[in-house]
């Protein structure tokens, strides 16, 4: 969990957190159906039994990871080559509320439409464990792991972060925005989108925040202004009530989306130049944001889930969000150990984009949640999707 920071925590995160040796802890056994009451205890079998359970089982069901997020399409075929498991995607464009919902309404099924695991915005991670969602499990790499980042009894932890920018196809706009206050320019009339629906979508949400502190808000209230914000930009005609991505951004329909710096990055690549892209942090508002990993509670594949944790949080898990410019939770301690190859860490924006980043605490996302969320309709009137 995160507790309250100054604006400079993320390069703290990058750069001075205090690392711990690696534990090795080993999985535990699989649960039943009801959700567990007791932190997971080590199995003196290790990954071997974990992995010869998890073929047992024979698929993975995840939800709302998209190919383009975080370099997923390349970690979940990974994932498949090293261990020989089908993995079942639901919805890659469901947003964190959506996964908590595809927990709950599936709890007494068992069939291709109930997820083993999830990865939300921070604030669904606490949410998620006092509703009896989630389970507990810690992986062997659990001590590398930041204490200020993870659930003390192992129902989630951190798994990666990074700061929303621009993404800006250059091709259509000329001249891009530098900050919040331009995007209300007329000059960029049909133009803004987000990445996310803000009634569901963590991203979004975040979006409509960081809106608000560019505009006047506060850490503990910056709902108003952002909802504000973004109410004036619907009236202005710059807002495109779409869903933002990568085709839509190279189409020219959303030229400009507001959304995590590492899908911003991905993109440029994939695009290869067709069209140019731009990834421009702003000035003001810099807003980073951590995502959670965990177990939901009613797995159809208890076993198949912690293998896909244990594989998360390796080396090889971790380099792999990192080659997807998402900052790895263990960055810290692949760089300790000189684990992250030179050329990757070249690709990165540099430190000095992050210096002005606040990250907000999870009692701030989730009052600030709950406003944005339900007064989305009634202050900005634009249905998102």
């Amino acid at each position: 969990m995160f507790f309250k920071r100054n604006t400079l925590v993320l390069l703290m995160l990058v750069l001075t957190l205090a690392v711990i040796a690696t534990a090795c802890a080993a999985p535990t056994a699989a649960p039943t159906s009801a959700p567990p009451t007791a932190a997971p205890k080590p199995a003196a079998s290790g990954m071997d039994a974990l992995v010869a359970a998890a073929k047992a089982e024979g698929q993975l069901t995840v939800i709302a990871l998209p190919h383009d997020w975080c370099g997923y399409g390349d970690v979940i075929g990974a994932f498949k080559k090293k261990y020989g498991l089908t993995v079942n995607e639901l919805n890659p464009d469901a947003g964190s509320g959506d996964e908590v919902e595809a927990i709950k309404a599936n709890k007494d099924n068992k069939g291709p439409q109930a997820p083993d695991v999830i990865d939300v915005g921070l604030s669904f991670g606490p949410s998620s464990k006092a509703d009896k969602l989630i389970q507990p499990y810690k992986v062997a790499t659990w001590d590398t792991i930041p204490n200020d980042a993870k659930d003390a009894d192992g129902y989630w932890y951190g798994d990666y972060y990074g700061v929303l920018a621009f993404q800006v196809n250059s091709d259509v706009v000329k001249t891009p925005p530098a900050d919040w206050a331009d995007l209300l320019k007329p000059a960029y009339k049909g133009q803004v989108a987000l990445a996310g629906d803000p009634r569901a979508s963590n991203q979004a949400i975040q979006g409509v925040y960081a809106a608000g502190l560019a505009s006047g808000g506060t850490q503990d209230n910056s709902a108003d202004a952002g909802l504000k914000f973004f109410a004036d930009l619907n009236k202005a005609g710059n807002f495109v009530p779409v869903i933002g991505k990568a085709a839509s951004l190279a189409k020219g329909e959303t030229p400009i989306i507001i959304r995590w710096d590492y899908n911003a990055l991905a993109d440029k690549d994939t695009l290869k130049g067709n069209p140019k892209v731009d990834v421009i942090v702003p000035k003001t508002g810099v807003v980073a944001g951590v995502y959670v990993q965990a177990i939901s509670a009613y797995a159809p594949h208890p076993n198949a889930a912690k293998l896909w944790m244990e594989y998360l949080y390796s080396d090889e898990g971790q380099l792999g969000w990192l080659a997807g410019y998402c900052h790895p939770i263990r960055f810290n301690d692949l760089a300790k150990n000189n684990k992250i190859p030179k050329a990757m860490l070249d690709k990165l924006p540099p430190a000095d984009a992050y210096a002005k980043a606040v990250f907000p605490t999870i009692e701030q996302q989730n009052s600030n949640k709950e406003k944005i969320t339900k007064q989305w309709d009634t202050v900005v009137g634009a249905n998102v999707k």
